[in-house]
């Protein structure tokens, strides 16, 4: 049985998918607050799904019974929900799940966690702290450090409305970012179960040409032949 912490997120929801579609038994922890429609569409896939929160320690310890491995790809930097922050879910929580797997037995453990240049910030805190806990833990691991994802910051959720020409720029649109998608994070993190080489291992993710948000708007307007309108948010208002 594997375990998904994060289920219903566009990460974990990929994992789960790509799990199933290659006939393995999965278990999707979800909170009580979780979509109807995204814990009815895990079901529809096959997956078992658990109530359980990173924020109640009792009910990862019984999420993690009869599991062999867990993936994590769960953050609170999207989807909070009251009484989550970052110190409080995306750190304790997630060290209380490496506990409950450690005494569950589990095997294998892998996390998908931020590249390495993310600057000194809570969430980086979070995510360091947790990475040495896993490695510390004597279970097998493999954390994996993707660039930014591609669905999220060239989408209209923040304000890359390519369909309509429209772009949110943040600061002034010339900070170079690597680009990965969902889905060949999710293969890394569903390959890292079976691949020797990913145990006990630490992986950077995404390609290796950089691009500033100008640059993404000048690949799409190339695309698509729209001259796209910008809007800048300076630094001061981030």
């Amino acid at each position: 049985m594997i375990l998904v912490v994060g289920s219903t997120g566009n990460l974990g929801g990929e994992v789960c998918r790509l799990l199933r579609e290659a006939g393995k038994p999965v278990r999707g922890l979800v909170r009580s607050t979780s979509g109807e429609e995204k814990v009815a569409r895990l079901k529809a896939m096959g997956v078992e799904t658990v109530l359980g929160d990173l924020k109640d320690p009792a009910s990862l310890q019984a999420a993690c019974q009869g599991v062999d491995a867990v993936i994590t790809s769960a953050t609170t930097t999207i989807s909070m929900q009251p009484g989550d922050s970052i110190p409080v879910t995306d750190q304790q929580g997630q060290l209380d799940l490496v506990l409950a797997a450690r005494e569950a037995g589990v095997k294998h453990f892998t996390m998908v966690s931020i590249p390495r240049t993310v600057g000194d910030c809570p969430l980086r805190t979070a995510k360091r702290t947790v990475e040495q806990a896993i490695i510390s833990s004597g279970m097998e691991y493999t954390i994996l450090r993707p660039c930014i994802f591609m669905e999220m910051w060239l989408s209209p959720a923040l304000g890359f409305d390519y369909v309509n020409g429209k772009a949110t720029i943040y600061g002034d649109g010339h900070a170079k970012n690597g680009y990965i998608s969902v889905g060949d994070v999710a293969q890394y993190a569903v390959d890292s179960l079976n691949n020797p080489a990913a145990r006990n291992a630490c992986y950077d993710l995404g390609q290796p040409r950089t691009y500033s948000m100008l640059e993404a708007v000048l690949v799409f307007e190339q695309a698509s032949g729209k001259t796209f309108e910008l809007s800048f948010v300076p630094a001061a208002a981030l």
